[in-house]
């Protein structure tokens, strides 16, 4: 079964200020907002043929 996985970032003041004001417009957590915003670009690097597909999985 796979586990979540945690990974540490730090970000620019005005990225930081920016995030937290996209959440709190939302009314989510900015780690929530995070998660959402790194899947969509990894699944759009995919869609793009920048990150190529895993093989055998």
């Amino acid at each position: 079964m796979d586990m979540p996985k945690r990974v540490y970032l730090t970000l620019p003041d005005a990225l930081y200020k920016d995030l937290e004001r996209w959440a709190d417009l939302q009314g989510r957590p900015i780690a929530n907002l995070a998660n959402y915003l790194v899947e969509r670009a990894v699944e759009q690097a995919k869609e793009r043929g920048e990150l190529p597909l895993e093989q055998g999985k």
